[in-house]
């Protein structure tokens, strides 16, 4: 199991939150320098997928500084998004900019494992993560409580980062991943291993048909794949049989 400090004795889940406790003032700053910007486009994209739907209940996962969910609220226009995540640092950012924004009364912030969702059965009309599931301790555990919350005939839509296959790409993005972003992330962030975890974090996740399996022994069907840039990241969309 890929953690952020090897050296300690907690469990993934209680290095996960502290990981981000540590980066959470410099995590959006961070976001948009690593990533040049794509990241918004990112979630732009992925959140448009979702359209056709029109969920009215949305639960974010993962949630950190909430910018999954403003995204989601911009194009959907949903009665309530709720997100939930096991870092209080992350989420103290992300409730100071939804009152900034103005959408505290429709987005709420929650403290949460997503692996342990405190909600009923059948709640939510679409789940959605945004480079978070990578995180979880148990990957097929946490999808399937995913699947649990959702509602029947309600879609979950992940965002992961994943693997280029095309040669030069591949070696400028592995390049990137594991020599810039590393030394860009400790300058800023001041934590050693945060974006040392992240291209660790992306080598051991199972990507592309590998995670649609995992996706569908959680529960999913018709589930299916969008790479994006180069297949740098990938969107992964599953519907819950009404």
């Amino acid at each position: 199991m890929v953690v952020p400090y090897k050296e300690k004795d907690q469990g993934k889940r209680e290095q996960i939150a502290e990981m981000f406790d540590n980066i959470s003032p410099k995590y959006d700053l961070l976001n948009r320098l690593l990533s040049v910007g794509v990241d918004v486009w990112w979630r732009k994209k992925a959140i448009s997928m979702l359209r056709s739907a029109k969920p009215k209940l949305i639960l974010d996962i993962a949630t950190g500084t909430g910018d999954l969910a403003v995204e989601a609220v911009k194009q959907l226009k949903p009665e309530k998004v709720i997100g939930v995540d096991i870092s209080e640092g992350m989420l103290a950012m992300g409730r100071e900019k939804m009152q900034k924004l103005g959408l505290d009364d429709v987005i709420e912030l929650r403290s949460g494992d997503s692996e342990k969702l405190l909600f009923e059965n059948n709640t939510f009309d679409a789940v959605i993560v945004s480079f978070g599931v990578r995180n979880f301790e148990n990957l097929e555990k946490g999808l399937t409580d995913m699947y649990r919350v959702t509602k029947e005939g309600g879609t979950c839509l992940i965002i992961e980062f994943s693997k280029p296959k095309a040669p030069i790409i591949k070696q400028l993005y592995w390049f990137y991943n594991s020599t810039i972003i590393p030394l860009i992330g400790k300058i800023i962030s001041k934590d050693n291993a945060a974006y040392s975890y992240l291209p660790e974090s992306v080598k051991a996740f199972p990507e592309g048909e590998d995670f649609l399996r995992v996706f569908e022994r959680a529960g999913y069907s018709d589930t299916r794949r969008v790479p994006l840039t180069f297949g740098i990241c990938t969107v992964y969309i599953g519907k819950k049989k009404a």
